[in-house]
């Protein structure tokens, strides 16, 4: 009996089709065979089955080679790229009955790593026992993929564009901010290019040779300033230690300055130039299978960002 237009496929019909693409693709039962994990004889037997079902010859057969009728080439193009996504469809659920294992290689903003990993760890380590977490605290941008990392956390400003990049918090900003004993010597600057008159606590990421220059907002556009100091550092920390000091002034992020400007060790500046911008995010290559650990760390990361507190 035939198959006709409508007929619905049955429970079999999948294996068939699978069988008949590796053939049809390889135009050899040995090679498919061996994709498949089955012998040469027994994938022949699948094939005519199937050719037998829907009463139509799919392949021309000698004793050296296997063609395409002109109706296998037409099923062939047909149902190839289906069967090839169900496949991988099928091996994404599978992932999932999988315990997650393996190594994975974390590239983490100095400024995230106490926010978002450090507080992680205990839990995932009892979670996920055979996931080994190789991570690499810095300020450098790097090409993540290319330098050998699964995920990154950053901020938005240098996120690639081909990355998938999940925000972690909302915007923040940073302000300039300096000890009370500071002010009281050298006043508060009434606009961010008066802080050319300023000791400011320079900083520096990591690989470039240039300070960073502060960037304010005015009039609907950014804008740099590139202040000096006698003091350049390549550690936010030490920088905001150094303005609690009375050093000079800091250009820090609002967040990691708040309890310090609360308990009156930190003035804040020119607060209306200092606008949000694009926080910390996990980014990671898109990819049609992720891997149980990679999914298992993405999660529990932004588990805990949205955790209260």
């Amino acid at each position: 009996m035939t198959l006709g237009a409508g007929t619905l496929l049955s429970s079999g019909d999948f294996a068939h089709l699978r069988a008949f693409v590796a053939v049809g693709q390889a135009l050899s039962f040995t090679r498919a065979a061996e994709t498949l994990g089955v012998t040469p004889s027994a994938l022949s037997q699948v094939v005519r089955a199937f050719e037998d079902r829907i009463g139509v010859r799919l392949l021309n057969r000698t004793t050296r080679s296997v063609s395409l009728t002109d109706a296998g080439e037409t099923l062939l193009h047909r149902v190839a790229p289906a069967v090839a996504e169900l496949s991988q469809a099928v091996g994404q659920v599978r992932l999932y009955q999988e315990q997650p294992s393996g190594t994975v290689r974390v590239h983490v903003f100095r400024s995230a790593a106490d926010l978002y990993v450090q507080p992680i760890l205990p839990a995932f380590r009892r979670a996920y026992p055979k996931v080994v977490l190789d991570i690499t605290v810095d300020d450098e941008v790097v090409d993540t993929v290319a330098s050998g990392f699964d995920v990154a956390i950053r901020i938005g400003e240098v996120i690639e564009r081909d990355m998938i990049a999940v925000p972690l918090e909302p915007p923040v900003r940073q302000v300039p901010v300096a000890a009370p004993s500071y002010v009281a010597e050298r006043g508060l600057p009434a606009h961010p290019r008066d802080l050319l008159g300023h000791d400011c606590i320079r900083w520096r990421w990591p690989g470039r040779t240039q300070p960073y220059r502060w960037e304010f907002f005015e009039n609907g556009a950014w804008f740099e300033v590139e202040v000096d100091g006698p003091l350049i550092v390549n550690s936010k920390d030490m920088a905001l230690k150094a303005a609690i000091d009375g050093a000079g002034v800091a250009f820090s992020v609002e967040r990691t300055a708040r309890q310090a400007i609360a308990d009156g060790r930190l003035v804040p500046m020119l607060e209306a130039w200092c606008e949000p911008f694009p926080g910390h995010h996990l980014c990671f290559a898109q990819q049609r299978q992720m891997s149980p650990a990679l999914r298992a760390f993405i999660d529990t990361v932004r588990q805990g960002a949205a955790a209260p507190g």
